[in-house]
């Protein structure tokens, strides 16, 4: 989109586009982060407040999931949180980037996960943020149920695509950092009008149909995880609640540490930007890279 144009460089994974941002130190010379983003994102999301707290120092590559931003979908019936793991790590790899601290912020969380269960000894650290992890017992939104639908997909989805006006957006927007309010800057940073794209629409809807049952496959692996896991998640956080996620996490396994932040929700990495930063210092630290 000629307003939010692609940040980065575009790799090849197995015949799919893969968009990634590189920031920070040059390659070799600090340890290796990888950023990964939430539900409906792109790079934008990382690179407002967050890349730009932890270009000092370490290498840092930034990717648009499969799907989303102006990377390609790997499966029309919307790509796990598994092979979005594989397919960034390949894709990691391809700049010689081979054992990176891994952070996820939301749905990005799960997808540091299912880094790490599936490539432990890829996996230096994990930093899960809001992030989640474990089985949930609501329902799926009527909304992704419509968009997730072959039906829904077909017809739904154009219109939203077309006729949601943007306040309807800046008002969900406000929603996902409550309590706290949205960074001046962020919206138009963010670019809204690319999660209104038909593709992310439709791409995200199907991820976010998934990931429940695919959370529920990957939670049992998690006793198994050797490597540091450092989490940040808000009290206040009503969109991945915190004891559903990341206390479970903490019960769960040995190696992992809560840093609860209170009366904050669902964005500390724009609200809260320096905690997180500490936690991922933390996670390099125990991770023998500092």
């Amino acid at each position: 989109m000629a307003a939010h144009p692609p940040q980065g460089q575009f790799l090849d994974v197995d015949g799919h586009k893969v968009h990634v941002v590189e920031r920070g130190q040059a390659r070799g010379s600090a340890p290796d982060l990888v950023l990964i983003h939430g539900s409906n994102g792109s790079t934008r999301d990382m690179t407002f407040r967050l890349s730009p707290a932890l270009e000092d120092a370490y290498h840092i590559l930034i990717f648009d999931r499969p799907g989303l931003g102006y990377s390609d979908p790997v499966s029309a019936r919307g790509t796990s949180i598994q092979t979005q793991a594989r397919v960034l790590k390949e894709a990691s790899a391809q700049l010689g980037v081979t054992r990176p601290l891994v952070l996820g912020q939301s749905y990005g969380g799960a997808v540091a996960l299912a880094w790490a269960t599936q490539f432990p000894d890829e996996t230096a650290a994990v930093i899960n943020v809001s992030g989640v992890s474990h089985p949930w017992d609501s329902d799926l939104s009527p909304f992704y149920k419509v968009t997730s639908s072959r039906l829904g997909s077909a017809l739904v989805v154009p219109l939203l695509a077309a006729f949601v006006p943007k306040s309807y957006v800046r008002n969900s927007l406000a929603e996902v950092f409550a309590p706290q309010e949205v960074p001046e800057g962020f919206a138009e940073h963010f670019g809204l009008e690319m999660s209104l794209r038909r593709s992310s629409l439709r791409a995200n809807a199907k991820q976010r149909a998934n990931l429940l049952s695919e959370i529920e496959t990957m939670a049992p692996l998690y006793p198994d995880l050797a490597m540091p896991i450092e989490i940040v998640h808000g009290t206040a956080d009503t969109t991945v609640g915190i004891s559903i996620h990341a206390e479970r996490l903490v019960a769960d396994t040995s190696t992992a540490r809560l840093t609860p932040l209170d009366g904050v929700g669902h964005m500390p990495h724009q609200t809260h930007t320096q905690s997180v930063v500490d936690a991922v210092h933390r996670a390099a630290t125990r991770a023998n890279l500092r």
